[in-house]
C-alpha cells in the first residue's frame, strides 16, 4: 500500500474544487452524507458573508469509488463552484494587507493579484475537508473519531471539560451556531462578532479537535519527518488564517514545571482490552502524543485562527503599477470564519491521524489492515505479565 496523500487543485471562483486522494485502501464504505454534512457544516456558523449563501457544496466522486466502496485506486473528488467568474473577475493591483496579494504578485512577476488570491483563497479548504470526512469513514472502521468545535472567539472563552465523551462534545457543539461545547460561551461570541461587524472589522479566535480510540504507537520517534506532532502541526498550520498551533499544553507548557506538565502512568489490567492496552493517565497534559507517537490518550490539537483579513473598512496600500497609495479593496467575505476553521482544523487532523494509521497498518484492503491492527493488538497484550 503506498502513502496516503491528499492534493487540491482549484480557484475560489474557478469551476470547481477537485481532489485526489492516494493510498487510500479498497473496500472501504463511503458515507456520502456524513461528507457532505461536514462541507455543509464548513459552510456554516456565525459571523459568515454572503459567499456561504450563494455554494451548496456538496462531493462528487469521479474516481477511485465503485457501488460506495473505496476500490483502492485513486479518488478524485469534484465541489463544484457556483460563484464561477475567473475570466471575468476584475484585476487586483492594490494589494489586500493580510492576504498573499502582495507576496503572490511579486514571485510571479505580475501586478495582479487576481490569480494569487484565487489559490490563496480559504475556499481551497472545502477540498479538504471533503478528504477529511472521507478520511474519517477509514477512521470509524478502527472505532477512532475526530470533534472540532469553537473554544474561543476574540475575548469570549469557552469552558469545556477535559472529560467529555465525542458523543457529548458533539451534541452540545451541533446546538449552537459558535460550533462550541459551552452555551452560555456561545451567545458571549456572538455579541463578540455582532461588535466586530458593527465596527467593520472583523475577529479570530481558537479551535480544538479531540481525537478519541487513537491506539498506541501511531507515528515514530525513529526520524523527524515521521513525528506525528510535527506533521499535525505542519497540516494544521497550513490552513489559512491559521497563526498558532499547540499540542496538549501547548505554550503552558514552558510556564509549568516538569511535575505539572507530564502525565504520570499506571497499568489497570480491567481496561487491557481497550486502545490504550491498559496503560492509562490520570492527565493528558501530553495531548495524546510523546516522542513523536500517540501514547493512547485523546489526541488534543489547538490553533488559534486570526482575524480574517479582508475588511469592510478597507486598509492602506498601495497600487502595484503606479505605485501610488491606494486603499485595499473590499472583496465579499465574513465577519468570523471560526466555527468554519473548527470543522477544517478537524479535518485534516483527521486525514493526518488516518495517513498514520495506514502506515502502521498499511494494505491495500480494508480487511489487510484489520488483520494488521489485530496481530498488532495481540502481540502487545503478549507482552509483560
Amino acid at each position: 500500500m503506498s502513502t496516503l496523500t491528499l492534493r487540491t487543485a482549484g480557484e475560489s471562483h474557478g469551476p470547481a474544487l477537485t481532489v485526489l486522494i492516494e493510498g487510500f485502501p479498497a473496500d472501504v464504505t463511503i458515507d456520502l452524507d456524513w461528507i457532505n454534512g461536514e462541507l455543509r457544516r464548513r459552510q456554516g456558523g456565525y459571523g459568515r458573508g454572503g459567499r456561504m449563501r450563494i455554494e451548496r457544496d456538496e462531493a462528487v466522486f469521479l474516481a477511485g469509488v465503485r457501488h460506495g466502496r473505496s476500490t483502492g485506486a485513486p479518488i478524485v473528488i469534484q465541489i463544484a463552484n457556483r460563484d464561477s467568474r475567473l475570466d471575468s473577475a476584475p484585476a487586483i493591483e492594490n494589494p489586500r494587507p493580510g492576504h498573499a496579494d502582495l507576496a503572490g504578485a511579486i514571485k510571479w512577476l505580475t501586478t495582479d493579484c487576481r490569480n494569487t488570491l484565487e489559490r490563496a483563497s480559504a475556499r481551497e479548504t472545502a477540498g479538504r475537508v471533503a478528504g477529511g470526512a472521507l478520511a474519517g469513514c477509514l477512521l470509524r472502521e478502527f472505532g477512532i473519531e475526530a470533534v472540532g468545535f469553537v473554544t474561543a472567539v476574540g475575548t469570549a472563552a469557552a469552558q469545556v471539560s477535559e472529560q467529555a465523551t465525542a458523543a457529548e462534545l458533539i451534541a452540545s457543539r451541533d446546538a449552537n451556531e459558535m460550533y462550541t461545547p459551552d452555551a452560555a460561551a456561545a451567545e458571549a461570541m456572538m455579541a463578540v462578532v455582532r461588535e466586530a461587524k458593527k465596527s467593520q472589522d472583523t475577529v479570530g479566535g481558537v479551535v480544538e479537535v479531540r481525537v478519541f480510540g487513537v491506539p498506541i504507537g501511531l507515528g515514530s520517534c525513529a526520524s523527524w519527518e515521521g513525528k506525528l506532532d510535527g506533521r499535525l502541526m505542519r497540516a494544521v498550520g497550513s490552513v489559512q488564517a491559521i497563526k498558532g498551533v499547540e499540542i496538549g499544553l501547548g505554550f503552558e507548557a514552558a510556564r509549568r514545571p516538569g511535575s505539572a506538565v507530564h502525565d504520570a502512568i499506571r497499568h489497570d489490567a480491567a481496561q487491557r482490552g481497550m486502545h490504550h492496552f491498559g496503560f492509562v493517565r490520570d492527565t493528558n497534559r501530553a495531548g495524546g502524543i510523546e516522542g513523536g507517537m500517540t501514547n493512547g490518550m485523546p489526541v488534543v490539537v489547538r490553533a488559534a485562527m486570526k482575524p480574517i483579513s479582508t475588511l469592510l473598512q478597507g486598509m492602506e496600500s498601495v497600487n502595484l503599477r503606479t505605485l501610488q497609495p491606494q486603499r485595499s479593496d473590499y472583496e465579499r467575505s465574513d465577519v468570523c470564519a471560526v466555527p468554519a476553521a473548527s470543522v477544517v482544523v478537524q479535518q485534516v487532523v483527521a486525514f493526518e491521524i488516518c495517513a498514520a494509521l495506514c502506515e502502521k497498518f498499511g494494505g491495500d484492503t480494508l480487511r489487510e489492515m484489520r488483520a494488521a491492527r489485530e496481530a498488532y493488538d495481540s502481540a502487545v497484550r503478549g507482552m509483560g505479565g
